[in-house]
């Protein structure tokens, strides 16, 4: 492999991923609170509680991998995510899905 695909830009790429990020976990955080609004709103019933409980572990996931993210695009040529990362914030976005679908029976 040639040096060129080892380069990565050490100023904007990693600053744009990492607001990326941020805004990512203020829209799930924003999700999160909507659900368990919506449960106590609609009469608290268990299966609704059972959703904003998952949510809300969802979001601690989501958070989780987040953080870890911007923690490591802090240095001067961040490593790309792991697919294991990639994958647990995947799986947290699905879940957000499943769990709002399940709150509306």
């Amino acid at each position: 492999m040639t040096a060129a695909v080892h380069d990565r830009d050490p100023g904007l790429q990693p600053e744009r991923t990492r607001l990326a990020w941020r805004r990512t976990t203020l829209s799930a955080t924003v999700v999160a609170l909507l659900a368990g609004r919506q449960a106590l709103h609609s009469g608290a019933t268990p299966v609704a509680l059972v959703a904003v409980a998952l949510t809300a572990v969802a979001w601690l996931g989501l958070l989780a991998v987040a953080h870890l993210r911007v923690r490591r695009l802090g240095v001067a040529r961040p490593e790309p995510l792991a697919p294991r990362g990639a994958l647990a914030a995947a799986l947290c976005t699905v879940a957000f899905a499943v769990f709002a679908v399940a709150m509306l029976f």
